[in-house]
C-alpha cells in the first residue's frame, strides 16, 4: 500500500489514505474514509438519489408479496420460498439503506466518521448483514429453482421432498449457513479513536486495524473466504441455475406439446389440459425470475473471481475499474428486487385474483371466494403445485 501525508479533506487522492495522529509526525494510521470505499461521481446520484425511491417501491412491492403469498390459500412450498426470497431481498436493501441516506443522499460521505461504535455500524450494516441476506437470497433463488424441477420433471418425488416441513427446514438451513459465513467478518476489524487534522481544526475520527488474529492468519482466512464465496455463493449457484432454466424450459416445451394434443383429443381432457395450463405457467413464471437473477448476478460473479485471481496469482485487475464495476452491479441487483412483484402480476392468475381480493374488492370477497382457491389448489401434497 503507498503512503501519502495527508489531512482529511475534501481534496481526497484516489488511494487509501493515511493521515498524520497528532501524537508523533512520523506515525500513521489508517482512518474511516467513506469517500474513497467507491467511486463518488457514481455513488451520489445512484445510492443517493435514485436507491431511496427504489428503497420505498422494494419496500411496499415485496411487502405485498409477503401479504399475498402468506393468505391461507396460497400457502404452497414454492410460494413460501418466494416468500423468503422476498424478505430476503428487502432487508438486503433495507439494513444499508439508513448508511446510504446520511452519506450519499444528505452528503456526509467526506466527512470523519465518529465515534467507534458509528464506524462498527457502518462496518455491520453496510456490508456484513447485506452480505448475509444477499446470500440467503442466492441460495433460496436455487433452492426454488432445484424444488420446481423436482415437481416438473420428477412428479413422484416430490410428493416426499417437497413438502412444507421440508421447506421450512431448507429456509432454516439457508439462513443459519449463511449467517455464519460471515460470523467471522463481525470480528476481523477493529475500530481505535485517533486524533486527525480536518479543516485546520483536531478532531476525532475512527482508525481501522485488522485484528490480531486475523493478521496471524491473513493468507489463509481471506484466501478460504473468497474461494467459498466464489465457489458456494457465486459460481457454483449460477452454474446450477443456468442448468436448471434449460432443463425447466426444455421439460416446458414438452408439457405444451402435451397440452396440445390433449386440447386436440377428447373434451373431457379439458380439465388435466387446465392442470397442464396452470403448470406451464408457473413454471414458465420461475423461469424469468431466475433469468432475471442470473442477468444481475453473473457480472457480480465475474468481477469476483476476477478479484480472486489477481489477488492471489497474478496482479491484473484496475481496481478504479473494478469498483466502478462491482458499484453498478450492485445497483442493478438493487434495481431487480421490485421486478418480481411485476413478474407475479403479470404471469400468475392466481396472484393477481388474491391480489384483487385483497386491496381492490376488499376482505370480504376474498372471504366468499376462498373456496374458489382451495378447489384450484387441492391437496397440499400435489405434484403439480400450480398454485401461485
Amino acid at each position: 500500500m503507498e503512503d501519502f501525508n495527508c489531512t482529511l479533506s475534501t481534496n481526497l487522492t484516489s488511494h487509501p489514505c493515511e493521515i498524520e495522529n497528532n501524537y508523533s509526525s512520523h506515525y500513521h494510521v489508517l482512518y474511516m474514509n467513506i469517500t474513497e470505499e467507491m467511486p463518488i461521481s457514481y455513488a451520489v446520484p445512484l445510492y443517493g438519489y435514485i436507491v431511496p425511491f427504489l428503497l420505498v417501491i422494494t419496500i411496499v412491492a415485496n411487502t405485498l408479496i409477503v401479504v399475498v403469498l402468506s393468505k391461507r390459500h396460497m400457502r404452497t412450498p414454492t410460494n413460501v420460498v418466494l416468500m423468503a426470497m422476498a424478505l430476503c431481498d428487502m432487508f438486503t436493501l433495507l439494513v444499508p439503506s439508513p448508511w446510504l441516506i446520511y452519506m450519499y443522499t444528505f452528503g456526509n460521505h467526506y466527512k470523519p466518521l465518529w465515534p467507534v461504535s458509528l464506524c462498527y455500524a457502518w462496518n455491520v450494516m453496510h456490508e456484513i448483514i447485506p452480505n448475509m441476506f444477499h446470500t440467503a437470497s442466492i441460495w433460496l433463488t436455487l433452492a426454488l429453482a432445484v424444488q420446481r424441477y423436482i415437481y416438473v420433471c420428477h412428479a413422484p418425488m416430490a410428493r416426499k421432498l417437497c413438502t412444507l416441513n421440508n421447506v421450512y427446514r431448507c429456509l432454516i438451513i439457508i439462513l443459519l449457513v449463511a449467517a455464519l459465513h460471515q460470523g467471522s467478518r463481525f470480528f476481523e476489524i477493529k475500530f481505535e479513536t485517533v486524533n486527525a487534522t480536518w479543516h485546520n481544526e483536531t478532531v476525532h475520527v475512527c482508525s481501522r486495524r485488522r485484528t490480531s488474529w486475523v493478521k496471524a492468519y491473513e493468507n489463509i482466512y481471506f484466501i478460504t473466504y473468497f474461494t467459498f464465496r466464489v465457489f458456494f455463493v457465486h459460481l457454483i449457484p449460477c452454474v446450477a441455475l443456468v442448468i436448471l432454466n434449460v432443463l425447466l424450459f426444455r421439460a416446458l416445451r414438452q408439457a405444451q406439446k402435451r397440452r396440445d394434443i390433449l386440447l386436440s383429443s377428447k373434451k373431457n381432457q379439458k380439465t388435466e389440459c387446465k392442470k397442464l395450463r396452470d403448470s406451464n405457467c408457473t413454471t414458465l413464471m420461475l423461469i424469468v425470475v431466475v433469468s432475471v437473477f442470473l442477468i444481475v448476478e453473473v457480472p457480480l460473479a465475474v468481477v469476483t473471481i476476477l478479484h480472486i485471481v489477481s489477488s492471489s496469482l497474478i496482479e491484473f485487475l484496475n481496481y478504479d475499474v473494478a469498483n466502478t464495476l462491482i458499484l453498478f452491479t450492485n445497483f442493478f441487483i438493487i434495481l431487480s428486487y421490485p421486478i418480481n412483484f411485476a413478474i407475479y402480476c403479470g404471469m400468475s392468475r392466481q396472484f393477481r385474483e388474491t391480489f384483487k381480493d385483497l386491496f381492490i374488492k376488499g376482505p370480504v370477497n376474498a372471504r366468499n371466494g376462498s373456496s374458489r382457491y382451495s378447489i384450484v389448489n387441492g391437496p397440499r401434497t400435489c405434484t403439480n403445485e400450480t398454485v401461485l
